[in-house]
């Protein structure tokens, strides 16, 4: 029988796919009652699509989560109508799903330069207000990365992430006994005892170099971005992707897929991870497996075994090592009962910084009108 190992616990959090923000359009300027002069509107808050924008990148630059529209500049005997302030521009990723506080949806942005105006700017004193400007509109929002699936399928070609997503779920993958079987992602259900539902997504086959854009490249790490948690898959006997290429064991498999994650976005290889070990029907597997947990116990010991180019700055740390047969059934129910509890951990976190969030908000508040 092959032993169930739990490898490695850290911290999780490094990848934002959520972020609470406090926008409010600027205040009008000032109208001049003697000339009938009217003040310039305030400027609008905007959130827009750019390419190499992180949730993650927003939250560190800037940690007050705070943004303000111009002020409108006041009128004056020099220029009656003054002019209007300066927009905020809020540069987030493309994929984005922008919500107020209680859920309902403001709008998406699904292309690189998609504009959405998020607090529009108070408009200036004027005849008709008394020449008094008015303040700015303003609200909490939240920026959400929409995500294809809760769970990504990360492995090089032939390591059996189809026939293991049919193993486990209700999909049912294109199967062949060839390289880049999966040209486009598949999403499979998994289905618990209590109707529990978790999608599962079968990426487009990575191979070494994929952050350069070799083979199917960014398509599939796009797509890594927008799953939850990742799932390793290797081969625990190692893998040959051709006869020109190097055969790869099980332990410099995980390491090249950490490698390609890195180079793409290094803040990929912080998202909570599984490995699952397939193909354990295969003769010698439960020494080779037993070979891979201590070189993951103890990979610095094990780093000379690759190329220097192909080290990870930061090993993955799985929160479950799992041992399966994809074709036999052995180790799936095990694996899946490891999703699960990966999966309610992570929702039962960010339900309490949820809470965190309002609690913050409404002591904030409550200062406010003290």
């Amino acid at each position: 029988m092959v032993h169930f190992s739990r490898i490695c616990f850290r911290k999780y959090g490094n990848f934002v796919d959520n972020l609470r923000l406090y926008v409010r359009g600027g205040s009008g300027g000032m109208g001049l009652p003697r000339l009938g002069g009217r003040g310039g509107s305030g400027g609008d808050v905007w959130v827009v699509a750019s390419k190499n924008m992180t949730l993650k990148r927003i939250k560190d630059k800037y940690p007050e989560k705070r943004f303000v529209g111009g002020t409108g500049v006041n009128s004056s005997v020099r220029a009656l109508k003054g002019d209007k302030g300066n927009d905020k521009e809020i540069l987030v990723p493309v994929g984005i799903t922008v919500t107020t506080d209680d859920g309902k949806v403001i709008g998406d942005l699904n292309t690189e330069s998609d504009r959405l105006m998020v607090a529009k700017g108070g408009t200036g004193g004027s005849f008709r207000s008394g020449f008094e400007p008015r303040k700015g509109e303003n609200k909490h929002i939240r920026l959400d990365l929409k995500l294809i699936a809760d769970l990504g399928l990360v492995g090089f070609p032939n390591a059996g992430k189809s026939s293991l997503l049919t193993a486990m779920s209700n999909a049912t993958p294109q199967i062949a006994n060839y390289a880049f079987t999966t040209l486009r992602p598949e999403i499979g259900k998994l289905m618990y005892t209590d109707y529990k539902q978790i999608s599962v997504a079968d990426l487009p086959g990575l191979i070494e170099g994929a952050h350069m854009n070799k083979g199917m490249g960014h398509k599939f790490l796009k797509h890594v971005e927008r799953t939850r948690q990742l799932l390793f898959v290797v081969d625990v006997c190692g893998f040959q992707l051709a006869s020109k290429t190097p055969f790869r064991s099980a332990f410099e498999a995980v390491q090249l897929l950490t490698k390609e994650l890195e180079l793409y976005k290094e803040e990929l290889v912080s998202k909570p991870a599984l490995l699952v070990v397939n193909k354990m029907d295969l003769p010698d597997a439960e020494d080779k497996l037993a070979e891979l947990e201590e070189q993951l116990q103890n990979p610095d010991e094990f780093s000379d075994l690759l190329p220097d180019d192909m080290i990870p700055k930061n090993y993955m740390t799985f929160r479950h090592v799992v041992p399966v047969s994809a074709s036999t059934g052995f180790g799936i129910d095990r694996l899946k009962s490891c999703i699960r509890e990966s999966l309610d951990e992570d929702a039962a976190v960010a339900i309490k910084a949820i809470h965190h969030d309002r609690l913050q908000a409404l002591r904030h508040h409550s200062q406010e009108h003290l």
